[in-house]
């Protein structure tokens, strides 16, 4: 029996440490909040906030989008009508074009910011994975410029000679 009671114990103890090993340990450091799905958007991350969607004002709140029905106030005193007209507590009125965005606490984001932003953002992710490339593509580019503005000066060229060439021509 001790031999059994000890294979048991074995068994025991070693599937315990197997499902330890396998525990994922959260990340350390700071967490990015994650963003939340959107009521429809088929799989879209949504921020908090109210955009301009289709010439409608669109409140996004705990994940859920909803139409905004009545004018909104923010925290900071800003208030959005539901025909996108944002008036800060200040009194500076602006209106909202699509794909703007203000955020709860009350920040403006225009769509073409969104867009510099996004852009400026892939450029800096590539330059970090392919360092200098950027630079070599451009004198590339440069070259092959060069290479056919030369080509466009020898045609030029060969043209008027031809064109010398059939002026004899005529007059023989």
């Amino acid at each position: 029996m001790t031999l059994l009671f000890r294979c048991l114990l074995l068994a025991a103890l070693g599937g315990s440490f197997a499902a330890q090993a396998q525990t994922k340990l959260p990340p350390r450091g700071r967490v990015q909040p994650k963003f939340r799905m959107g009521a429809g958007n088929a799989g879209t991350a949504v921020k908090d906030g109210l955009t301009m969607k289709a010439g409608r004002i669109v409140l996004t709140e705990l994940g859920i989008t909803n139409p905004l029905t009545a004018d909104k106030k923010l925290v900071n005193g800003t208030t959005i009508t539901t025909t996108g007209l944002v008036t800060s507590s200040t009194g500076v009125t602006t209106q909202m074009l699509e794909g703007d965005m203000v955020s709860l606490t009350g920040r403006v984001t225009s769509r073409t910011s969104i867009v510099e932003a996004d852009s400026l953002l892939k450029i800096k992710q590539f330059d970090l994975k392919y360092p200098g490339k950027r630079k070599k593509m451009e004198e590339e580019r440069v070259e092959k410029a060069k290479i056919k503005a030369k080509r466009d000066e020898e045609k030029a060229k060969i043209q008027k000679e031809k064109e010398k060439d059939k002026a004899k021509a005529k007059r023989k």
